[in-house]
């Protein structure tokens, strides 16, 4: 069989089956070496609102678990993140036999930069939203109110926003892609900005807690995402791939 005879389902099935397996091998040894450090590592990502507790505050634990499986969900989340890169590598090298030439000249580019804005996302969301997001909520509440968070909920609400912000930042990953493969033109992304700026405030009302702090701290590093994907778009059509 040559390299551009097509495949059997079978044979299809096993290479999804290895590389599904390949993903999964790569969480499992991330997960093995950030386990040990689970205590610290928890320690780190609460620490925007634990240095902003009142004096005499702190974080607690209402169930009897949530001190091993808090630190113990976080550790394989982050495993994920960490083997994000082998994940996609693994999908990329499932799904790049069918692409032409030119597509994997500019595929590989996009998956690289997808990778990398989405741990922007996450930073950004840690390094800039956190100390704003939790140095407004931990001072508006009733002086005779005491903020004692809970681990587990704590977690919860932080994962969801590295979600949200690392999936925010590939916009212009999205941008390009549709301008690449003639879904939109760049053009008609720029007259429907308005549109787009309203979405991008959508998104963050439904990705984001109930607050327009964190919903504008989403939306508006979305919509200059948008700007820069547009810019892109237009640079790379000009030379469109050609099907080789």
């Amino acid at each position: 069989m040559s390299a551009d005879d097509p495949m059997p389902l079978v044979a299809h099935l096993r290479e999804l089956r290895d590389r599904f397996r390949n993903a999964i091998i790569a969480v499992f040894v991330a997960f093995l070496g950030l386990f040990p450090f689970a205590n610290q590592l928890y320690t780190y990502v609460s620490e925007p609102l634990r240095t902003l507790l009142p004096e005499g505050s702190s974080m607690i634990a209402t169930e009897v678990t949530s001190p091993f499986l808090t630190p113990f969900k976080l550790s394989l989340v982050l495993a994920v993140f960490v083997a994000m890169p082998v994940i996609l590598s693994q999908i990329w090298g499932f799904i790049a036999p069918g692409l032409y030439k030119a597509e994997k000249r500019i595929a590989v580019p996009l998956l690289a930069s997808s990778v990398v804005l989405f741990y922007a996302g996450v930073a950004f969301a840690y390094y800039v939203v956190f100390p704003l997001l939790f140095g407004f909520f931990t001072t508006v509440g009733p002086g005779d109110i005491s903020v004692m968070t809970d681990i587990n909920r704590y977690l919860d609400f932080v994962l969801k926003l590295f979600f949200a912000f690392g999936l925010a930042f590939e916009v212009p990953v999205a941008a390009v892609i549709l301008i690449l493969t003639g879904v939109v033109t760049a053009d008609q992304l720029a007259n429907n900005r308005a549109y787009v700026i309203v979405a991008c405030f959508v998104m963050g009302m439904l990705l984001t807690p109930p607050d327009v702090i964190s919903q504008t701290l989403l939306a508006l590093p979305m919509w200059l995402l948008f700007e820069v994907g547009l810019i892109m778009g237009r640079f790379l059509s000009k030379g469109g791939p050609t099907d080789e």
